[in-house]
């Protein structure tokens, strides 16, 4: 039991042999201490416009934040998803601003459309999910068919052909 010790922080250290070195603090020496101590930024809970998660933010990243992306205050994930957007879109063209612009009311788009049907009925919004899909991929297959004019075409059957050999042959016992 004697092994254990009370653990201390570093400021509470600092502060603790700052007072024991002079008995009484001077006015000045508790100043120059508060000084040296960093100031703690205040955090405020700050909802995402969206897909509606809160998190802890300082104001300065908030205001931040929205300068980024046209005076919207977006989450870490949505953030990410936006730059994805962006890069989909990947217009040389267009300046990055406007592109992110256009990327961030994409996605908020698509939370919206979540939003009302995902979290509500999350069969539905699968269904929807799995329409896209094959929408998507019944276009592909539209677009590959129109590309391939040529191939093979079967003229007849060759089931005539079959069972006439199969006439042609005697039973052997």
């Amino acid at each position: 039991m004697d092994r254990l010790q009370r653990t201390f922080s570093d400021i509470s250290h600092q502060l603790s042999t700052d007072t024991t070195l002079t008995k009484e603090p001077s006015p000045t020496a508790t100043a120059t201490t508060l000084l040296s101590l960093s100031a703690i930024s205040e955090v405020e809970d700050a909802k995402c416009e969206c897909c509606g998660m809160s998190e802890e933010c300082t104001p300065e990243y908030i205001n931040r934040v929205r300068s980024k992306f046209s005076g919207k205050l977006i989450c870490g994930l949505c953030a990410d998803a936006v730059e994805e957007e962006m890069d989909k879109m990947n217009n040389s063209e267009v300046v990055v601003e406007k592109r992110r612009e256009e990327a961030v009311k994409a996605h908020m788009c698509a939370c919206a459309r979540f939003n009302r049907l995902g979290r509500s009925y999350p069969a539905l919004y699968q269904a929807e999910a799995v329409k896209e899909i094959l929408k998507k991929r019944s276009k592909k297959i539209v677009i590959a068919n129109k590309s391939e004019k040529g191939g093979l075409a079967r003229s007849s059957s060759c089931m005539p052909a079959l069972a006439k050999e199969l006439k042609d042959r005697t039973l052997v016992n």
